[in-house]
């Protein structure tokens, strides 16, 4: 009974296995293909160009309608299960840190704060002065 316990705990989970794959590939080609100036456009196309209201309205709108328990597990697997090459991709966390920057500690649950604060120091992702959406 111990060697089944000891080889059924070395078994990943197949979620684990397949977000390491595919988001393994995803880096990859981001790395790889994607110029420079292809990833500075957009966040400074999110920057400066989305109304900082329409931005406000998706964040409380997330807040507002999407169930805590949904967050929770999205944070939860963002902490888990995405590997490693994809907090060293200096790209990957120059998107994730933009697009981040925009999330409220208050729409986070209380349940899973911690977890929101490793994933904000694992990609890099600012806290805002003031703890608003601009």
């Amino acid at each position: 009974m111990a060697v089944r316990a000891k080889v059924a705990a070395a078994i990943e989970p197949p979620a684990r296995v397949a977000s390491h794959k595919l988001l393994s590939f995803q880096v990859r080609v981001v790395d790889r293909w994607v110029p420079d100036s292809f990833l500075r456009f957009s966040i400074r196309l999110i920057d400066n160009r989305v109304p900082a209201r329409l931005i406000s309205t998706v964040v409380n709108g997330m807040g507002n309608h999407v169930p805590s328990r949904v967050l929770t597990g999205v944070i939860t697997a963002a902490d888990e299960y995405v590997p490693d090459a994809v907090s060293n991709s200096r790209k990957v966390c120059a998107v994730l840190a933009g697009l981040g920057k925009y999330v409220p500690d208050r729409v986070i649950p209380p349940e899973s704060s911690e977890r929101w604060e490793n994933v904000k120091l694992r990609f890099h992702i600012p806290t805002l002065v003031n703890g608003r959406v601009p």
